[in-house]
């Protein structure tokens, strides 16, 4: 029984495939069958502002991913990412429901069910909440210490909660751009936490770490501290910001200036004493927004993994020196891992978000594209096997 999952990343400057197989040894990374990728049209800054053009750039990139892969694509997991994603926290509380007093997993989603009915009406008008990760649990008032609470008895269990969380209309109008592409969405995930699944390893989630993805418009950030992703956020710039003050900096055409800051044009007749000037300027904002809301959250400094580095704004050569001077810490770029024998090799970390939904989508159980039929999910288990995940 073959079990296959597809991974589609619409970005703004292009959408992005990924076709892998589920490995027989679950410790190994999906194989990957086949890529796809078309030029994005009708996005912008991570929004749908047409959905027929988005569709076809869908279908086009679909299209080539299932020649390389010869499988028919029917269903597939979809990253949500623009400036319309955000985060909110808040804690929940519930009574224990056995009578004996012992917390079973049957009271962890009734705890997380109350923190998302407190967060404050702000963090939820025209939003909808796509992530649920439980940060740190109580029990009668005592923290429980680097263990699930399941198993320990008392009469109330409080968690406190982040939530990832997006604007509807946004979340709607990608869905609709990809069943008009004749796609069924099996389940979204945020883009910030599906490259985490391939672009991190476990040790620089557990130790502390921030991935930095940098897209054409936008540049996104998840924190980990302890194995949990802690704090997302997204800032409305990225490679086409750099590629701008190029063009402007140096008065010459926007593709021109795309060639230079890729390092694309050998012997250049522009000073490149000045072609430096303008490209670290850009991308020292950058990382000084991402050094604001590391302050904000407490961990300006203290990571010690540093900033990761994905996507196909970070091409840039001096990115990770830049990273590293601003943010005061260790930083590098992402290596993603094809599982064994997989038939196309992922050549840099803008194809992390679309190899990453297929980690989500075998995390979850479903989506599978099957030879012999697909088999109903189990909301409530699988639900239960993603918060089992982010369990202190």
């Amino acid at each position: 029984m073959q079990k296959i999952v597809t991974g589609i990343d619409v970005g703004t400057h292009q959408v992005k495939v990924v076709i892998a197989r589920r490995p027989d040894n679950p410790r190994e990374a999906p194989q990957i069958l086949g890529t796809g990728y078309a030029e994005s049209r009708g996005m912008k800054q991570g929004y749908v502002i047409s959905v027929p053009d988005v569709a076809r750039s869908i279908a086009a990139a679909v299209a080539q991913a299932s020649r390389a892969a010869q499988v028919k694509v029917r269903r597939a997991y979809v990253g949500v990412g623009g400036v319309g994603l955000d985060e909110a926290f808040s804690r929940g509380e519930t009574v224990v429901e056995r009578g004996d007093s012992e917390i079973t997993s049957r009271d962890i989603p009734r705890a997380l069910s109350a923190a998302e009915g407190a967060l404050a009406p702000s963090s939820t008008l025209n939003r909808k909440v796509i992530h649920t990760i439980p940060l740190r649990y109580s029990v009668d008032g005592m923290r429980v210490m680097g263990k699930s609470p399941i198993g320990m008895k008392g009469q109330r269990i409080s968690v406190e909660t982040f939530f990832i969380t997006c604007l509807e209309r946004h979340v709607h109008d990608l869905v609709s751009a990809v069943e008009e592409a004749g796609i069924e969405v099996e389940d979204i995930a945020a883009s910030p936490l599906a490259a985490s699944f391939v672009a991190l390893n476990k040790m620089q989630k557990r130790v502390g770490c921030v991935l930095v993805n940098i897209g054409s418009e936008t540049l996104s950030i998840i924190v980990f501290e302890d194995s949990i992703p802690m704090s997302v956020r997204v800032f409305p710039v990225g490679g086409t910001d750099i590629t701008n003050d190029l063009a402007l900096g140096l008065r010459i055409s926007p593709e021109e200036a795309e060639q230079l800051k890729s390092g694309a044009v050998l012997g250049s007749t522009y000073p490149k004493r000045k072609i430096d000037d303008l490209i670290s300027k850009r991308v020292s904002d950058m990382f000084k927004l991402v050094e604001a809301h590391l302050k904000k959250i407490g961990k300006n400094e203290l990571l010690p993994a540093g900033v990761i580095l994905s996507g196909g704004g970070s091409s840039v050569h001096t990115m990770s020196d830049l990273a590293k001077a601003v943010l005061h810490l260790p930083s590098r770029f992402a290596m993603l891992s094809e599982g064994t024998n997989s038939r196309v090799e992922l050549k840099d970390g803008s194809w992390a978000v679309a190899y990453g939904l297929t980690i989500w989508g075998f995390t979850q159980g479903s989506g599978f594209e099957n030879q012999e039929g697909g088999g109903a999910r189990d909301a409530l288990q699988a639900a239960w096997r993603w918060f089992k995940k982010f369990l202190p």
